[in-house]
């Protein structure tokens, strides 16, 4: 029993990881407009196997937390939102274009 409840804590974190690899290759996919059909179905079937298998753990009496260190995808920062200055800035330069040419 101790030896099918170590294979599942493996397996289920490596399919965290799995999982959270193919959820960055999603959201790329997503800010470029292409289509994520294959991921999105595959990250599915990583779930539906992640639910069998955190029940028959808890079923063979585990209920411990499963941890893992490398959770943490670093994440883009956040666009920068265009302050008052910046327009008038762009009004401005876009005002001495304009009479330059004219």
């Amino acid at each position: 029993m101790d030896n099918r409840i170590n294979e599942i804590r493996r397996t289920i974190r490596a399919l965290r990881v799995s999982m959270l690899e193919a959820e960055a290759i999603m959201r790329e996919q997503v800010n470029r407009d292409e289509d994520c059909t294959f991921v999105a179905e595959e990250i599915l079937k990583m779930r539906s196997v992640m639910s069998l298998l955190a029940r028959e753990r808890i079923e063979l009496g585990d209920d411990e937390p499963i941890l893992v260190t490398c959770l943490y995808v670093p994440r883009r920062r956040p666009p920068r939102k265009p302050t008052i200055d910046r327009l008038l800035q762009s009004r401005n330069v876009l005002a001495q274009r304009v009479a330059a040419t004219a």
